[in-house]
């Protein structure tokens, strides 16, 4: 495929493109789809949030880390970004920096032991 077709349309024919390839877990297409949008809107949060999700599952750890840490550089309090980067970073071995972000998830979820 060339990258024509990843630019096509407007920003919402390609937000939801992105989202149907996510669904049927083309996380590389979807992806791709999604750093176009993240570029030309880079304040939503949506957008950089499925972006991070598609780089989690198709193991571009690095790439998840770096949108959900850029999330939460503008919304802190964004729950479930501090989940994704807890688990993010679980998922490289990095249990002590994630132990944080899952405990504020955690806090913020309401899901704290009695």
């Amino acid at each position: 495929m060339n990258d024509t077709y990843y630019e096509f349309g407007t920003a919402g024919e390609r937000w939801d493109r992105a989202q149907l390839f996510f669904e049927a877990k083309e996380y590389l297409t979807a992806a791709r789809i999604l750093r176009g949008l993240v570029a030309e809107h880079p304040e939503q949060t949506a957008q950089r949030l499925l972006l991070a999700r598609a780089y989690y599952h198709s193991a571009q750890l690095s790439r998840a880390e770096t949108e959900l840490r850029a999330v939460l550089e503008r919304d802190p309090v964004e729950h479930y970004a501090q989940l994704m980067l807890g688990r993010t970073l679980e998922r490289q071995g990095r249990a002590a920096e994630a132990a944080p972000h899952l405990r504020l998830a955690a806090a913020m979820s309401g899901d704290t032991p009695a």
